[in-house]
């Protein structure tokens, strides 16, 4: 339970924007919320060891679709390592092939009618797939942010995740809203 306790405070901390100096600051807004998820998220999955050339290879965060972050995604994770592992983003693919080639996905609202199409493509990567689209999970997505109220809150699909050879963190497991069906 402490950890617990611990593990939520080092997350809202992340999403707390940067200091600047200016009287009054601004809540985070709803991007700069979910990039700080992002970033977080690589810290509590395992991946393969096999999807890394080497122990420096980097975390590849990519975006599927419309970018909704703009540049939230590059400010949180600028200058950030996972496990010693620089993050890059990449935010254009030319194919689906491509995207097999990053960590953690984020597939874009944009890109929901052709969500079974993408999952199909995916089949035996080791990618976190992460959306904010209604039933994102339950086409075959792992990670699925939902609103409750004003706060952002996300669904794990675990069963998906290990399937495709990742291993989420129960620590992660258990700050998720509400299972994933």
């Amino acid at each position: 339970m402490r950890f617990r306790a611990t593990l939520f405070l080092c997350l809202s901390l992340a999403l707390l924007p940067a200091v600047d100096g200016s009287a009054q600051e601004q809540p985070p807004l709803e991007y700069q919320v979910k990039a700080a998820f992002l970033f977080n998220f690589a810290k509590f999955v395992e991946w393969p060891p096999a999807d890394f050339a080497d122990a420096k290879s980097p975390i590849v965060i990519g975006i599927l679709g419309d970018n909704p972050f703009g540049e939230d995604l590059a400010k949180t994770v600028r200058d950030k390592t996972v496990n010693n592992r620089p993050i890059t983003i990449k935010k254009e693919f030319r194919s689906l092939a491509d995207a097999t080639n990053c960590h953690i996905l984020f597939i874009s609202t944009s890109e929901k009618q052709r969500l079974p199409e993408i999952f199909k493509g995916l089949r035996g990567a080791s990618v976190l797939t992460v959306g904010e689209t209604d039933g994102f999970t339950e086409a075959g997505g792992m990670i699925n942010f939902v609103a409750e109220g004003k706060k952002i809150r996300f669904q794990i699909k675990d069963a998906t995740a290990k399937g495709a050879g990742l291993k989420i963190s129960s620590k992660l497991l258990s700050l998720a809203s509400r299972p994933a069906r």
